[in-house]
């Protein structure tokens, strides 16, 4: 599998790819996970939040996607270091899992008036993990088949 940025192939361009994958990982990996785990009763809340997010009043379920989207272009600038074999998806499930939780619950939920680390309650930390890591595989996959499609489109 070819996981290196072809050598014509623009970096702004692989950048935007990764929001693009990052975005909807988001809106299709992440939230499906979610929805998942709220049916087995181990989602602190429902999928597809449409709950206005100050300031701009846009659904909470877009804001997320939108900084999922941010991380996707992360995952675009470091992903051509990853393992070239199979290694490459743990990789997308491990750094997904880790990265964007740390952040989530240590950064983003004490800027947002909620306790650090979600109080250190392990099912808030292992459910952003599992729905973190499955937005990496996500990311991953949405990537690859963006850069095949785009290789396709610059050989014609």
């Amino acid at each position: 599998m070819e996981t290196t940025l072809p050598k014509d192939r623009s970096p702004s361009l692989h950048l935007l790819w990764g929001f693009v994958a990052g975005f909807l990982a988001t809106l299709i990996f992440h939230q499906m996970a979610v929805a998942l785990l709220w049916k087995l009763g181990m989602a602190p809340g429902p999928p597809f939040q449409m709950v206005p997010r100050p300031p701009l009043g846009v659904p909470a379920v877009f804001s997320l996607a939108f900084y999922g989207g941010i991380w996707g272009v992360l995952f675009a600038a470091t992903d051509q270091y990853f393992p070239r074999d199979g290694r490459y998806w743990m990789t997308a499930l491990i750094g997904g899992a880790i990265f964007p939780s740390l952040v989530a619950l240590l950064v983003v939920a004490p800027l947002k008036g909620s306790p650090i680390g979600a109080d250190w309650n392990w099912k808030i930390w292992l459910f952003a993990m599992i729905v973190n890591g499955i937005w990496g595989v996500g990311t991953g996959l949405i990537l690859q088949g963006l850069r095949r499609v785009s290789s396709v489109r610059q050989i014609k």
